[in-house]
């Protein structure tokens, strides 16, 4: 059965109980590096159930979901409490057609979008952290807490990785 989107959240925001967002995000491209380095892309490829999907499969969904989430921020950072589109990430994959992405590219990606968001987030003042834009299926979301999504969603997808590879 699917989540709700409040499921998700809550779920999510588990994942970064006790923790500091921002060291998170700063911390995942290399431990993501350091999971898959080496991995054969046979390996990378392989889903564990016909819908899960494959640490390519993963790779890609971050490089793609870095570019909504700093989208997402930077919409809130220009005002007015904008309306934020919620997607549907199973659509993104099979038009994407992830399983094909090259996951060293998708890494690459991942990387470098995820330090231009870090810059950003390092140079704002502490006032537009509340800022906000309302999400179409979780409504109120600052920029506070879409950092906090965001570290909840590599924590998520690192295990994930985590798990796929340790059954290898």
């Amino acid at each position: 059965m699917q989540e709700t989107p409040q499921q998700y959240t809550k779920r999510v925001l588990g994942y970064i109980e006790g923790k500091k967002p921002m060291d998170i995000l700063s911390a995942t491209p290399g431990k993501i590096d350091r999971l898959v380095d080496g991995v054969p892309a046979e390996t990378l490829s392989r889903r564990p159930a016909t819908d899960k999907w494959s640490v390519t499969e993963i790779l890609a969904h971050l490089a793609d979901s870095e570019i909504v989430y700093g989208f997402r921020i930077r919409l809130i950072l220009e005002g007015g409490s904008p309306p934020i589109q919620g997607i549907d990430q199973d659509a993104w994959a099979r038009f994407s057609d992830y399983a094909t992405h090259d996951p060293a590219l998708s890494r690459e990606a991942f990387r470098i979008t995820r330090e231009r968001t870090m810059r950003l987030l390092k140079i704002l003042p502490r006032q537009s952290w509340d800022l906000y834009g309302m999400h179409s299926e979780r409504g109120k979301e600052t920029v506070t807490r879409v950092v906090e999504m965001l570290a909840g969603h590599d924590l998520n997808h690192v295990m994930q990785i985590q798990e796929r590879l340790a059954k290898r």
